[in-house]
């Protein structure tokens, strides 16, 4: 999975929230009823200054629910755990997949094609940021 399009998150404002939840099932009556307004920044970004977005490409996450043109969230901020999902670089080149720690070191896809990349020693990987949020994108 590769990246572009590196998104500017300034140009979300407060959008409209709706109180009632809508049905994934068989339709049910609307109710018109606006709870509040939502700040897409509030909700998506908690340290703004080591935060970016990255639009993903490739399919070795779509088993996670990642998808190509979707726009991932990234919080520079936080300490890498196992199982977070991470945005790695090695040798030069950029990822997005699973930190795993244990029983090796090594970045998972989460989809079958694609091995597991282990590494035989922490300085091989630089981790750049955590993937808090995924917005998927409109099909």
């Amino acid at each position: 999975m590769t990246f572009s399009h590196l998104s500017d998150i300034s140009k979300i404002s407060s959008l409209p929230l709706f109180g009632e939840r809508i049905s994934c099932g068989f339709p049910s009556p609307a109710q018109d009823y606006l709870e509040d307004l939502i700040d897409l920044n509030a909700l998506l970004v908690s340290h703004p200054s080591a935060t970016f977005f990255l639009r993903a490409s490739g399919d070795s996450m779509t088993d996670a629910g990642i998808d190509e043109g979707d726009l991932v969230v990234v919080d520079r901020s936080l300490k890498p755990e196992h199982g977070n999902l991470v945005i790695a670089c090695i040798d030069g080149a950029f990822t997005l997949k699973e930190l795993r720690t244990r029983p090796v070191l090594q970045l998972v896809a989460h989809n079958p094609n694609y091995p597991p990349i282990r590494l035989h020693d922490a300085e091989e990987l630089e981790i750049f940021g955590v993937v808090t949020f995924t917005v998927k994108a409109h099909k």
